[in-house]
């Protein structure tokens, strides 16, 4: 239904790798468990000045494909210790693995109405990540959905890509936009953007579960330096060794010099001033 309502927008992928992804047995022969784990990347965003945009919280430090994977590839490890014929197939959201619908059979949490998984504890500021494996390894149990009659974040949704509970229309989305659309952004799109120039956070800043999250302890994930409130001129000036020094090693680099700059535009037409 997501797929044949065109809601991926132009991430072909997904279509092309549906079958895979419904079917672990096709990525790695043989699975017998699917193990799921959740990182914290929450932070508080930084005082911001006049004049800039706002970034998603996940991506204000390193990479987390790249601070994720060795202590997923020690525990796949770990996992192989226990059998000579085992295997592993580890993912953080790169391979063809539906990581969501793996996390809410794993006990790790529940489907929002969002579309992001929620833990109490967490709430929605966490990275999923995946190990496939032959090894048979005891099942949790799933977690009762807590969400209620609350449609805080379909309700705050600036542009209403949350159609329905649970259901995201990508091609309204504001990150969707400034992160994978590599084209012009459609003017509704756009005047309702306010500063946000990477990704966006407002369907998670108003879910109740979101309220008092504890900070990550994770180094890696506590912002860099400008980089949760870029300045939009600075950005609108970068060439590319500027844009690459400025932004390497983070998910930022994901909307290219080309992306950024016009959602710096963009940001700065809609003269919202940013709130922390």
């Amino acid at each position: 239904m997501w797929l044949a309502s065109g809601f991926q927008g132009t991430m072909a992928w997904m279509q092309r790798t549906r079958d895979i992804r419904l079917d672990v047995q096709q990525k790695l022969p043989g699975t017998r468990s699917v193990v799921v784990v959740a990182r914290s990347y929450y932070a508080d965003r930084p005082e911001a000045d006049p004049g800039t945009g706002r970034v998603s919280r996940y991506a204000w430090g390193r990479d987390y494909h790249r601070a994720l994977r060795k202590p997923l590839r020690a525990l796949a490890d770990t996992i192989e210790s226990f059998s000579p014929d085992a295997r592993t197939y580890c993912s953080i959201d790169s391979g063809p693995v539906m990581e969501k619908a793996w996390a809410t059979r794993a006990g790790i949490g529940w489907l929002g109405k969002n579309t992001l998984v929620l833990r109490r504890d967490l709430g929605s500021w966490f990275f999923l990540a995946t190990i496939l494996t032959n090894v048979e390894l005891e099942a949790d149990e799933p977690v009762a959905d807590q969400c209620g009659g609350c449609t805080l974040c379909l309700d705050a949704c600036p542009t209403n890509a949350l159609v329905e509970p649970r259901v995201l229309d990508s091609n309204k989305c504001i990150s969707y936009q400034t992160i994978e659309n590599r084209g012009d952004v459609p003017k509704d799109i756009a005047s309702n953007h306010g500063d946000w120039v990477f990704g966006c956070d407002i369907c998670q800043e108003v879910c109740p579960w979101n309220r008092a999250p504890a900070i990550t302890d994770e180094a890696d994930f506590h912002p860099r330096e400008g980089h949760a409130n870029p300045d939009l001129d600075a950005l609108t000036q970068m060439d590319d060794a500027a844009f690459l020094e400025s932004f390497a090693g983070t998910p930022i680099r994901r909307a290219k010099r080309a992306g950024m700059q016009r959602n710096a535009d963009i940001a700065g037409t809609n003269h919202i001033d940013p709130v922390p």
